[in-house]
This record gives structure tokens, C-alpha cells and sequence, in this order.
């Protein structure tokens, strides 16, 4: 719908010229003879400083560390309470394929590319990243476009995976004094058979906010309307959702989530431990047929101080009028 074998050691990385602003380095990681690194990292880094990094874990690829442009980070990787919470990640249970055994007949496949383990039946897919290409368009924009494979479990008939679905996510960097800000894009095809997803409420976007930053240890969950704390903003519809609080040392630091056109209108489902979700497949069926595309983006911002000291509303004033975002009334 058009709506808008084992873990390899990294993804190849190409650029298009040489990138004088911005940087991406492998993590080093001296190990002794015999150990190798089942999970890998890309460090993204403007003028010096640290923005993100692209890592690649066991089940899925993510941003972590997630920065503020004073090096605060405010996501956390793997919390003991939902170990697949990878900091800013994509994901979705309930992906259906229609797998085709005999003439037109078919059989529908079930996957599960949210959970680390079996999950109401499903066992855990992998979304692999297999190739990342760097753009510098500007000195304060850079542009990575990652190509990943959601590939099924190792399973009778398919014991090296089935690729059911290819992503090509692109995550557009813009640092900045109070607010380093990443538009998140992801584009999903069918790779050899149709598709669903959905509804399930265990997907899109989601960030998992450090443990400083929860509701439960003091910290402030609002929505563009003014509601507080995750009971009051789930299931309601609201421009944008920002949670900060006290980071470190007296300072503050938050994470606000703008949904894009495609993404936007639908209700959130935000936790006062530490979760925030945009989810256009929470209640709708997506299909998506060979030639189809998923096509769903959000911008996260990523700041320094409070919502009101980042200037969330003027932020998202600014991004609603260049994307012609109607704002909720």
C-alpha cells in the first residue's frame, strides 16, 4: 500500500565523496584471539561530536547512542523489562506472507519482527542492515541510507531465512545548538510475496527513553494539547509528544517525536516507564503487494532542556508548515 547463516560483522559502507563535516567510524574493539563482536556500531559524528550511531544487533539494526548536542544520552539500549526496546528502533509484529504452494493456492506465513523471542506463537525474525550509503549535503546535513533485509527464522524449508521483506530507510541528521534533529524515513517492499502487517500494537517507530528520563523517576511526558503522563496521551491524537527531565548534574534533556503526514492522525501509545510509539498500524491492516510500498517517516528531536526551553512548539510549527502537516485542532 502505497501511502505515503549469522550476523554478519557490518554492513558495507559507501559514500558519495569525501565527508569534511561530518564522520563515521567503526567502533574498536580490541578482543582477544577467538572472540569476535556479535553486534556492531557505526559512530556518526558532526565536527567532533557525537549524534548517534548506526548498531546492528542480533534481531534488528537501531540508533544508539541517541545524543543531545551537550553529549547527553537519552535512550537506553536494552532494558531488563523489554530487552527488544533498542533505544530508537523500527519493528512489527503480525507480518503476514502469502506463500504460494500449488497453481494460485497459497498458505500465509507468520512472522514476528518485534519481540526477541517466540511471541504469541511466532518465532523472532531479523531486520539486517546490509549496506549503508553517506551523503554530506550540507555542512549541518547528512544523509544515510541504509538497505536492511527482514528475514524470517531459520525454519524447515528456508534453514538459511527467508528474505520476506526489503527496507530502505533513510535518516536525514541535521545537528544544532539546542536540538540535533533526525528525520527518520521507511520505505518497505515485498520482497518476493505479498504482504500484512498488522494491526498490532507492537510497532513503528519507538523510542525507549534512558532510565533518568521516565515518568517513574521524575521526568515530564506531554502532548502538543497540553495532556500529561502516559494514561492521559495513549490512545488520544496529538501533533507531537515530548519527554524530558533531569538528565545529569541539574541539566535537562528530552526527546520529542513529530510524526509526518503519512504517520500522523493516529493515537499514540506512550508509557510513563519510558516508551514512546508511533504506530499508524495499531488498528489498520496495511497490505502490501509486490510493486507496493509502506512509506512512513517521523522526525525525532532530539534537545537539550525542558519542552518549553528547546521550543517544541516552535519546532513543530516550522515542520508542520514545510510539510504541510495539519495541525490538530
Amino acid at each position: 500500500m502505497s501511502n505515503q547463516a549469522h550476523l554478519r560483522k557490518s554492513a558495507p559502507l559507501s559514500s558519495r565523496g569525501a565527508l569534511q563535516h561530518f564522520s563515521l567510524e567503526d567502533d574498536r574493539v580490541a578482543l582477544p584471539k577467538g572472540a569476535w563482536a556479535k553486534s556492531h556500531r557505526l559512530n556518526v559524528r558532526w565536527q567532533g561530536k557525537d549524534i548517534t550511531a548506526l548498531s546492528q544487533g542480533p534481531y534488528r539494526a537501531y540508533l544508539f547512542p541517541v545524543y543531545t548536542p551537550a553529549g547527553f544520552a537519552v535512550t537506553s539500549e536494552t532494558p531488563v523489562d523489554h530487552p527488544h526496546h533498542n533505544s530508537l528502533w523500527i519493528g512489527a509484529d503480525h507480518v503476514n506472507c502469502y506463500l504460494p504452494f500449488a497453481g494460485a493456492a497459497y498458505e500465509e506465513a507468520n512472522y514476528n519482527f518485534y519481540v526477541n523471542e517466540i511471541f504469541q506463537g511466532r518465532a523472532p525474525g531479523r531486520i539486517l542492515s546490509v549496506d549503508v550509503k553517506a551523503t554530506e549535503i550540507t555542512t549541518n546535513h547528512l544523509r544515510l541510507a541504509q538497505t536492511l533485509h527482514w528475514q524470517g527464522p531459520s525454519e524447515w524449508g528456508a534453514p538459511q531465512r527467508r528474505t520476506v521483506a526489503v527496507e530502505t530507510r533513510t535518516i536525514d541528521i541535521y545537528p544544532g545548538e539546542i536540538a540535533n534533529l533526525l528525520d527518520i524515513r521507511s520505505q518497505v517492499r515485498a520482497a518476493e510475496w505479498d504482504l500484512r502487517i498488522g494491526p498490532t500494537r507492537h510497532a513503528y517507530f519507538g523510542v525507549r527513553m534512558t532510565e533518568a528520563l521516565r515518568v517513574t523517576n521524575g521526568a515530564a511526558l506531554i502532548d502538543a494539547t497540553g495532556r500529561s503522563g502516559g494514561d492521559a496521551i495513549t490512545g488520544q491524537v496529538s501533533d507531537w509528544v515530548d519527554c524530558s527531565g533531569t538528565i545529569a548534574a541539574g541539566r535537562q534533556a528530552g526527546v520529542a517525536l513529530f510524526p509526518y503526514p503519512g504517520a500522523h492522525g493516529f493515537p499514540w501509545f506512550v508509557s510513563d516507564w519510558g516508551t514512546l510509539t508511533v504506530n499508524p498500524l495499531a488498528h489498520t491492516q496495511w497490505e502490501i503487494k509486490r510493486g507496493d510500498l509502506l512509506d512512513l517517516a517521523v522526525r525525532v528531536i532530539v534537545h537539550d532542556g525542558d519542552a518549553e526551553q528547546a521550543d517544541i512548539v516552535g519546532l513543530y510549527r516550522s515542520f508542520a508548515a514545510e510539510h504541510y502537516v495539519r495541525a490538530e485542532e
